[in-house]
């Protein structure tokens, strides 16, 4: 899409837009908005942080039960998250209810219209500089008196209805495309999913004669393989506390997201894959070599007669669900895990699945990662569209009028 940019432009003071449409103002934000900070515990509608999501502006359900009081809020009311600003959670409300925890409630004025100050807070070069502004180190927090103070381009009412309704139609298309995107690699997903446990469950021998395994979940096996508990492909071990080895380089403290901090020595040197038990119990990880892993993980001697790569990828066929726990934090016993029953080949069999397995998995993960560029390539154009359409770097009146849009 190409756009026009205005006739005639004037130098900013702005940080984040350098010029601005001639006729435009730049204002700060307290003058087109008000803070709300009356409390209520009304219920009638309570919105925490988890409920909004990062840069699009869109509420999410949660069964969440909310505690204490939360500022009250009207449809049309801009609900800023302001911790961890960096996470740009800002809702323009639809309905009555009660911002509750880390929110700035703005309610605009008369002269602006609420979704274009939306889109102006969503922009990157905002939450930027918001972002740059906050205090505590650990939870970031942005205050009102810098984010009030903030100078932001105030184009005439008429302007500003122009250019949200243009970029409510343009970003939903790109919204669209982006939720195709996810659509696939959500497939992707489950086709790789699907590889794994047809794989290590029946094998690679379409015409090998098949047993009942027992277990209701397997179903029926090749003849020849055998099905036991979990412990007889390891030896489970409890992670253990890397607090006091925590530094910036040594060996690598594992968790279910893989590397995130670094041990002065190591718990294990050697082969093992390791399990989540608490949280993120669904995500395996298989490792060679000397590291440390943390107390809610568990890591494993893996036995001889077997392949290390594929008891790795038995542990992706486990359902979980099994055993976490009805918590919010769910979980899994060593006692739950060490007898759960998997399909044992033998090892050259093993080794075979495995090796077919990491060629077919990489295919499916080359594609997800192209579908994953994508996705952030339509981010990048999406914020890049509103930040040049409300700083008025491109004129979409007659775009929007051109193609029908109500003024």
């Amino acid at each position: 899409m190409s756009l026009p940019r205005y006739p005639a432009y004037q130098n900013s003071k702005l940080e984040w837009a350098k010029t601005l449409p001639e006729h435009w103002a730049a204002k700060h934000l307290k003058r087109n908005v008000r803070l709300l900070t009356e409390k209520t515990d009304t219920r009638e509608c309570p919105v925490g942080l988890e409920n909004l999501e990062g840069w699009t502006g869109r509420f999410i359900q949660t069964e969440s039960d909310f505690q204490g009081e939360g500022v009250g809020f009207e449809a049309d009311d801009i609900l800023f998250g302001k911790l961890r600003p960096y996470l740009a959670k800002v809702w323009l409300a639809d309905r009555r209810g009660e911002a509750i925890g880390d929110f700035h409630v703005l309610r605009p004025s008369e002269c602006v219209i609420p979704r274009f100050i939306q889109y102006q807070l969503l922009t990157r070069e905002v939450v930027d500089l918001v972002d740059g502004s906050t205090y505590g180190a650990k939870m970031p927090r942005a205050s009102w008196g810098f984010l009030g103070c903030l100078e932001l381009p105030t184009p005439p009412a008429e302007e500003q209805l122009a250019i949200t309704n243009f970029l409510d139609r343009e970003t939903a298309k790109i919204d669209a495309l982006i939720a195709e995107q996810q659509r696939l690699i959500e497939l992707l997903q489950e086709k790789r999913q699907a590889f794994i446990s047809h794989a290590v469950t029946k094998g690679l021998n379409p015409n090998a004669p098949m047993k009942d395994s027992g277990v209701e979940w397997l179903g029926e096996v090749p003849e020849h393989w055998d099905v036991v508990q979990f412990k007889k492909f390891v030896d489970i071990q409890n992670g253990s506390d890397h607090k006091q080895v925590e530094q910036v380089e040594g060996y690598p403290v594992l968790g279910s997201g893989g590397v995130f901090a670094y041990a002065s020595k190591f718990l294990y040197d050697g082969e093992s894959v390791l399990l989540g038990r608490k949280g993120t119990i669904d995500k395996p990880l298989h490792i060679i070599g000397r590291f440390w892993t943390v107390d809610t993980m568990y890591w494993t001697r893996i036995s001889l007669d077997v392949s290390g790569r594929f008891t790795f990828y038995s542990a992706l066929n486990i359902p979980f669900d099994f055993y976490s726990t009805n918590t919010a934090l769910p979980s899994m016993t060593k006692g739950a895990l060490s007898s759960h029953r998997v399909t044992y080949p033998p090892l050259a069999e093993q080794t075979q699945i495995a090796s077919f397995l990491d060629r077919e998995t990489a295919k499916i993960d080359t594609l997800k990662a192209e579908q994953q560029r994508l996705i952030e390539l339509l981010q990048e154009r999406r914020s890049a569209l509103i930040s040049a359409a409300v700083t008025g770097q491109i004129d979409v009146r007659g775009f929007v009028e051109v193609e029908g849009s109500e003024l």
